[in-house]
């Protein structure tokens, strides 16, 4: 678990204090005293079989069973997530529509794109649900078992090899992260998210990607990824004998990963907005909702919007740094 990881993991226990007292229901005449009383909807911005797809669906299933009204997992992709983001953002700020994205992803999009919504005054913070280091891996017929082989078959085959990811999209700074520390060059082939990726590869289509593991994991297990690293600082526990990318020669304290987090529209009442997250922490905190996570090297974060809000901006303020020390442009 990286040094933000910890720190918010840290933070559980006040934002537990604080969801405790928040997730009753909000005093008779104001907002949210009744809530919900209809299906609430949750944005995917991206195809299913994502890592947000994956995670709202889980989480989903339990706050149907809290709330007593249904949750609605809708896939709205395109233009590499910030069509299903523009859909939350411009919605009627009542409570009922959310979005469950790669919130990481989410602060980079302001520094690559022309956007007609506002990062930080179009969007409610509700929590960060989630950290998952990224899975560095290969189609099992690309010749190489460790960071070494790659970065030596990358350098001898300059822009060869073939790097499906979402551009502008946190596994697409990964890769080149890993160029610029490396001396790498491979090719990028933009995809529309990780679903769309992970199939790039394990099809055979495209050699190598870095993806989150909650999404990554079952392919490693099914034999259609060949597994070369994980991107967290240290060693995970459910990858014991994996190497973290930093362990590579040139890589040391090489940390990228998934931050999968939940947001709304800016003007929806703050009483909802706690309730929800009282709510969504009760689920995080759940046994079997923390042993599937866990399991599959993925920490439950479960931050107040208050530490949601504040790591949003402080990212999507490192990410502009970034861009503009490299002039990065898409092209």
């Amino acid at each position: 678990m990286n040094a933000t990881a910890s720190m918010f993991v840290v933070g559980v226990g006040s934002a537990l204090m604080f969801a405790s007292s928040v997730s009753a229901q909000a005093p008779a005449g104001k907002p949210g005293a009744a809530y919900p009383t209809k299906p609430v909807r949750i944005v995917i911005p991206y195809p299913p079989g994502g890592t947000s797809d994956i995670l709202a669906r889980m989480l989903g299933v339990k706050l149907t069973e809290i709330w007593g009204q249904q949750v609605l997992v809708e896939n709205r992709s395109g233009a590499s997530g910030n069509l299903g983001a523009e859909v939350v953002a411009r919605a009627t700020p009542d409570g009922y529509t959310f979005l469950l994205t790669d919130i990481g992803n989410l602060s980079i999009a302001p520094s690559v794109y022309k956007l007609p919504f506002d990062l930080l005054k179009d969007f409610s913070p509700v929590t960060i649900v989630s950290y998952s280091p990224h899975l560095l891996t290969v189609h099992p017929s690309v010749p190489v078992k460790t960071t070494r082989d790659l970065i030596n078959l990358a350098k001898a085959n300059p822009g060869k090899l073939n790097f499906p990811t979402g551009l502008g999209s946190a596994g697409h700074f990964a890769g080149m992260m890993f160029e610029q520390r490396t001396g790498a060059k491979w090719h990028y082939i933009g995809t529309r998210g990780g679903s769309d990726t992970a199939r790039m590869v394990f099809s055979g289509e495209a050699d190598l990607m870095f993806l989150g593991m909650l999404q990554t994991i079952p392919h490693v297990k099914s034999g259609r990824l060949k597994l070369i690293a994980v991107s967290s600082e240290k060693r995970i526990p459910a990858l014991p004998d994996t190497p973290t990318v930093g362990e590579g020669p040139g890589l040391a304290g090489f940390v990228t990963g998934s931050w999968q987090g939940v947001m709304t529209q800016s003007r929806v009442p703050p009483e909802i907005v706690a309730k929800v997250n009282g709510d969504l922490v009760r689920v995080l905190k759940m046994p079997d909702i923390t042993e599937k996570l866990n399991a599959q090297g993925t920490d439950p974060v479960a931050s107040s919007p208050q530490e949601t809000s504040k790591w949003l901006t402080a990212e999507h303020n490192r990410v502009a740094k970034l861009v503009k020390d490299t002039n990065f442009k898409l092209e």
